[in-house]
Order: structure tokens, then C-alpha cells, then sequence
């Protein structure tokens, strides 16, 4: 028996048409410096039809893939809603990849256009030589594009502006199916080339209305949006959209992502809810130290990307009076699994516990822990690998035959760790970075977390490093806050009553920074690898 029910496709259009019938007079504020300009969606909604009629008078039609090489701004939202809807697909082409793993991306995306930053004329330019497959670039902003035609670029560069002004301000809209591509993200490249991800119009209006729900963060109309997440990386978790569909207005950073212009956004643009990488909250909780700073507004700030230590939660209550929330998701799953939301039986001491988890599998996710003897129980003990299935998670990579990440329509997260009864998922480590000393395992994270706990440590990394007894011990490597000092002997005797004591480590490096992916993760494989090379100065403590 079937049901009576209509079958109206699940597209971004919708998600564009719905915004604009409901909510035209919400706004996009995008910050500019010194001021912030702001649209409302009617405006945005145009000037998105403008976009699709200028592409399509280039050439542009179904399934060709659109580049984006842009910051968080409101030409990069029209590109968003206008380029999906008309049938082409957004490629958002991350701006802090290494030169030969852009260029690799482009061409292995086969993107005929670049709607670029002006600013980032010259970024481009290092690898538009060997984009083979770019016939057009278009600039948005003020930018001089002379280092693109001094890199052999012969092709036409347009204004967007101009691009705009040649368009119409309604467009036919085609209809779609929604298993049509409406959007690719490449991962970040950790290892090896970087693998393509398609997002179909369907995954993402799904993925949207769980944004929208108390599962995560709940955008809704009368919230304003901090988009912090790059919108160059997996939709901005999927925060525009859902903004878009529920009215909620927007707040673009552009390329405004440290400590004090964060601080001026909040104090004056007032944004309700907004999510980002660790990184970028540590340094902000850490300029309120010496700097007045109002984050009144905020109901609540979503942390992913990495794990949130302790510290950095406990921070933002204390300090702030703000909830941080910890969420946990892939560019292989459009990215949202799981936020860290306590459950409504739980105790007051046992709320901070579950916030600390990765995340609780969210509506449409299903997870599962798996190792060597098959799937594991539900336990919160059993630890093995994460595999995750659902509408918005990849099967596949995009012209990759990497079947070593699928397992009988599971994807393979190469996260560790384990899933409690309540659907509460607690990461130990990657797969390639848990650390086997003496048949015996030590969790990177949960060290860096008792590590960063210190009130003196800013940022603390830990990696395996070869050991001629153990085969593998773990190597601290600590960024100290400005101003503290704290030695290796210090830091041990802190670890005594927190972790196991064959945790401890005896090697420590004191570094200024922690090297970071180009989506803001620790990069672990730059500190083995200058660990090995003997650029990392070491001390020791403790036995070994």
C-alpha cells in the first residue's frame, strides 16, 4: 500500500523560493572592516537570479561545475542559493589548500568558472596556470586581476557587478530532480590528494531542516547567524541554508576572523548563534582576558572541526555566560552527525560530562562501533571505529575508487572511540594518529584535553613518536598563553591525578603555535615529521 501523499522534490530552489515568499525583509550583513554593509533576502534573492542569468548568457548549464574562491560574504551566499538552482554545480574551492592540491582540485573537478576575491587575485594566480579546464574568472570585489594574465591566464575576467548588471532580475528556474549535484567539497588532503564529495539537492535541504531543529542549534527567524565556518568549506555546516529557509538573518565575517574584529561583530551586530573551529573560540575567550568583551547576544556557539577541550567550554560559561556545544561531523557527511546537546534525565555534575562528548547522533544518522571481530555494543566501553550511514552521508568518493573507507554501505569515519546507550558518541582518536605504547593504547585527544586543562597552556598537540622499549610514546608539544610559564616537570605533575600514569609522557616540545590544516585541524603529520627531522626541540621528564 502506498500513501496519498505528494512527491515534491526536495531542491535548493525551494529553499530560495521559500525564503523570499516569507522572509524577503531579513537581512545579510556582511562585515567590512570598520562598518558592515547588510541586504535583505528580497535583494539577495534578485541579485541570485542575476547570477544564474549572467552564467547561463556565459555558457553555463546543467551540471557544470561553478568555482568559488571566496571568504564568507554576501555575493558568496547568492552564489549559494543561484548557482544549485539553476542547475550547475558549487564548487567552493578552499583558499588555504597548498598550490598543487588547488590546482589538483580545480582540474579534478573539470570547474569552468571561478567566481573569485579580488583580494585573493594574487592566491590565484600561483595555480591558475594549471587549472586546464577554467575558461572564465570572475572577480567580485575590488582586486587587481594583472597577476592572473602575468600567470598565463588568457581567458576573460567580468566584474561580478558587470556580471550582474548583464543578467535579468527574475530567472527561469528550472525544475530538478533532487538526486541532482547541487554542490562538491573536496576534503582537506591530510594524506594524499584531497577526495571529492557531491552533495545532491536533496541531502542538503535535509541537512538544512536538521539545523533548524533542537537536535542541533535551532535556527529559527528571530536569531541572527554568525557564519564564523568557512563557506569555502562542507556549506558552512550547512548554516546558510538553514538561516535561509527559517528567515534567520546573517552575519558574513568576510576574512574577519581574529580575536578583536570578532569581539566588534558580536558587540555591534549582536548574532543569537554562531559555530566555528576551537581554534578560533580559544583565541577569543583568551582576548577577553585583557579586553572588554560582550558576547551577550549569543544563546549558543557550536565548536567542531576538532575536539573542544574542557578548558574552552568551562571557559565560555564562566567567562561569558555562554553555551558552547560540541558537534561532530566529515566533509563525507554534509557535516553534521552529532552535537553534544546533555540529555534531559541527566544530572547537573553529569551535563558537563556528556557536553564533552563529540556529539549524540542526530535524527537521520545512524552510527555504529566497529573492530576487528565485527560490530560492538552500545556500551560506552567498547572501543573501535565509528561507521556512520544516512541521506546526507557520501557512498562514494567523486571519480575515486577508494572503496577501502565504505563497509557494506557504512562510511568508514577513521575516527576511534565509543558510543554510550544514549547515543553519545566519545572520540579517543583518529586511526592514524592513536598512539600503541607497550600493546597498549593512549588517547591523543583525551591527553591534549588534560594538557590544555593547565591554566597556563593555550594549545597543546600530542603525537606518537618511535621508543626503543615501548615502540610508540606520545610527545606533548604545548603552546603556553602569553605571559605564563610552566615547565615539562610542571605540566607531568598536573597529568598525576588526571590520566593513567603510563600515560605520562616523558618528551615535551614547546612550540609558539600548533600547526593547523587548512580547515583549522592540529596538523599531527607536521609535528612527526619535524620530530623525526630533529626540528623540534625537545625536553624530557620523567622515566622513561
Amino acid at each position: 500500500m502506498l500513501s496519498t501523499m505528494q512527491d515534491g522534490p526536495l531542491t535548493i530552489t525551494g529553499i530560495l523560493r521559500h525564503g523570499l515568499f516569507a522572509y524577503a525583509d531579513s537581512e545579510v550583513a556582511t562585515f567590512e572592516g570598520d562598518h558592515a554593509r547588510s541586504a535583505t533576502f528580497a535583494t539577495v534573492g534578485e541579485r541570485a537570479a542575476r547570477l544564474a542569468s549572467g552564467l547561463a548568457r556565459l555558457g553555463i548549464g546543467r551540471s557544470d561545475r561553478v568555482g568559488t574562491f571566496s571568504f564568507n560574504h554576501q555575493e558568496h551566499l547568492e552564489a549559494y542559493l543561484g548557482v544549485p538552482a539553476m542547475g550547475a554545480v558549487l564548487h567552493t574551492l578552499n583558499v588555504r589548500l597548498f598550490p598543487e592540491q588547488l590546482a589538483y582540485v580545480v582540474n579534478h573537478g573539470e570547474d569552468r568558472i571561478i567566481l573569485f576575491d579580488g583580494l585573493l587575485a594574487e592566491v590565484l594566480a600561483r595555480v591558475i596556470g594549471e587549472c586546464r579546464t577554467v575558461e572564465h574568472l570572475v572577480m567580485i570585489g575590488p582586486g587587481d586581476p594583472a597577476p592572473l594574465r602575468e600567470a598565463g591566464f588568457t581567458g576573460p575576467i567580468t566584474a561580478y557587478e558587470d556580471l550582474l548588471a548583464q543578467g535579468e532580475p527574475e530567472y527561469p528556474w528550472p525544475d530538478l530532480d533532487e538526486r541532482e549535484a547541487a554542490a562538491m567539497c573536496y576534503t582537506s588532503g591530510t594524506t594524499g590528494n584531497p577526495k571529492g564529495v557531491v552533495y545532491s539537492h536533496r541531502s542538503t535541504w535535509l541537512h538544512a531542516v536538521l539545523g533548524t531543529s533542537s537536535a542541533t542549534t535551532t535556527i529559527g527567524e528571530s536569531d541572527r547567524v554568525l557564519v564564523v565556518v568557512p563557506m569555502f568549506h562542507v556549506n558552512a555546516w550547512g548554516t546558510p541554508y538553514s538561516a535561509w529557509m527559517t528567515g534567520a538573518d546573517l552575519v558574513m565575517p568576510q576574512r574577519f576572523l581574529q580575536a578583536e574584529p570578532l569581539a566588534r561583530m558580536m558587540r555591534d551586530l549582536r548574532p543569537t548563534v554562531s559555530a566555528g573551529v576551537p581554534s578560533i573560540w580559544n583565541d577569543l575567550l583568551h582576548y577577553a582576558e585583557d579586553h572588554e568583551v560582550d558576547l551577550s547576544s549569543l544563546r549558543v556557539v557550536t565548536g567542531g572541526g576538532s575536539a573542544v577541550p574542557r578548558s574552552l567550554i568551562e571557559g565560555f560559561d564562566e567567562r561569558f555566560g555562554v553555551t558552547m556545544v560540541q558537534g561532530w561531523g566529515m566533509t563525507e557527511t554534509s557535516p553534521v552527525c552529532a552535537v553534544a546537546w546533555p540529555s534531559k534525565h541527566s544530572p547537573p555534575d553529569r551535563r558537563i560530562q556528556e557536553r564533552m562528548k563529540a556529539g549524540r547522533i542526530i535524527p537521520g544518522v545512524e552510527a555504529r562501533v566497529v573492530g576487528e571481530e565485527g560490530v560492538l555494543p552500545q556500551d560506552g566501553v567498547s572501543e573501535g571505529e565509528f561507521e556512520v550511514r544516512g541521506p546526507w552521508i557520501t557512498a562514494a568518493y567523486y571519480k575515486d575508487e577508494d572503496s577501502s573507507r565504505f563497509h557494506d554501505g557504512w562510511l568508514r569515519t577513521g575516527d576511534v572511540g565509543t558510543l554510550d546507550p544514549k547515543g553519545y558518541m566519545q572520540i579517543t582518536d583518529r586511526t592514524k594518529d592513536v598512539i600503541k605504547s607497550g600493546g597498549e593504547w593512549i588517547s591523543s585527544v583525551e591527553l591534549e584535553n588534560a594538557i590544555m586543562a593547565h591554566p597556563a597552556v593555550r594549545e597543546a598537540a600530542v603525537v606518537g613518536v618511535p621508543d626503543e622499549r615501548w615502540q610508540e610514546r606520545p610527545l606533548a608539544c604545548v603552546v603556553l598563553a602569553e605571559g605564563q610559564q610552566v615547565t615539562a616537570e610542571d605540566l607531568r605533575g598536573f597529568l598525576v591525578e588526571r590520566v593513567a600514569k603510563w600515560w605520562l609522557p616523558e618528551r615535551w616540545a614547546f612550540i609558539t603555535e600548533v600547526p593547523k590544516t587548512s580547515v583549522g585541524k592540529f596538523d599531527k603529520k607536521v609535528l612527526r615529521s619535524g620530530y623525526a627531522k630533529g626540528d623540534l626541540e625537545t625536553v624530557t621528564s620523567g622515566g622513561g
